[in-house]
């Protein structure tokens, strides 16, 4: 597989750290479509490192206070950023005042010649997301005119129709499930126009429920999962905090002194490295 990066490192918030992806070989405990990508991008290339400094929970401008110096004293030469999820999702989300912060966070980024991938936001009637749509819209604009301005790529989510599907997506409806995760990985690699062993998989269809199970269904979704989302906003609280980077420093996919393709990697290497 040939591309031409040696140290990729991911900035974020939850999408980023994978939560919805959970896997306990993982650093951190979740897996994730930047860990996937990594594994693709880490295949016959032994000097390949990869840092990961996504916290759940993260705003735009804390993504930047935090993450922004370290990732560029790492040196990458690859960096994805997804941030502004958090921000629109709140009320009085501003979605071209988000834009206009990430423009001079990008430029940072672009200056040491790194190459910088963007994420738009998906269009889905996700009980949440949906409600945002039309700002979701407006960001993934300013997203392209941001990503034209400073030569980077759009990992562009807004278009990848499978994420409609539910089981893309995780149980609380606001993160992505495994399958997601793993459909999200292959069109960052597409975008990147690297060659992968990613597979679409055909997603199996969902039963039909009756309306009585359904109900009972958004109910226990709104008392286990949105209902405390909404308690952390009105008490000024993040799921992240506490929570630190899973992959602070970058490094060998597979941990180190692991060769990579040698199949002697740690139990789980493998199932990692055929998904």
């Amino acid at each position: 597989m040939t591309h031409p990066w040696t140290r990729y490192v991911a900035m974020g918030d939850s999408f980023t750290e994978g939560i919805g992806d959970p896997e306990p070989a993982s650093p951190g405990g979740h897996r994730g479509w930047a860990d996937r990508v990594a594994e693709e991008l880490s295949r016959g290339h032994n000097d390949f490192a990869y840092a990961n400094l996504a916290v759940r929970g993260r705003l735009l401008q804390q993504i930047v206070d935090q993450q922004l110096a370290h990732c560029l004293s790492l040196k990458p030469d690859l960096i994805t950023l997804s941030a502004g999820g958090n921000d629109l999702i709140r009320p009085g989300g501003d979605p071209d005042v988000l834009a206009e912060r990430l423009d001079s966070v990008v430029q940072i980024l672009s200056l040491g010649g790194a190459t910088v991938v963007l994420f738009n936001g998906p269009d889905t009637g996700s009980t949440v997301l949906g409600r945002i749509r039309s700002k979701v819209a407006i960001y993934n604009e300013n997203l392209r005119t941001i990503a034209a301005r400073h030569d980077a790529v759009i990992a562009d989510m807004w278009s990848l129709r499978q994420l409609n599907d539910p089981q893309m997506w995780d149980v609380d409806r606001l993160h992505f499930s495994p399958l997601g995760h793993h459909t999200i990985a292959a069109m960052v690699l597409d975008s990147l126009n690297v060659e992968h062993t990613l597979e679409p998989l055909a997603p199996k269809p969902m039963p039909q429920r009756s309306w009585r199970e359904a109900r009972s269904g958004d109910l226990v979704w709104a008392r286990e999962y949105f209902v405390p989302w909404v308690v952390r906003r009105l008490r000024h609280r993040s799921s992240g905090d506490g929570v630190t980077a899973k992959r602070p420093l970058p490094g060998p996919v597979f941990g180190p002194g692991v060769p990579l393709g040698s199949g002697e990697g740690p139990p789980g290497t493998e199932d990692a490295v055929r998904s």
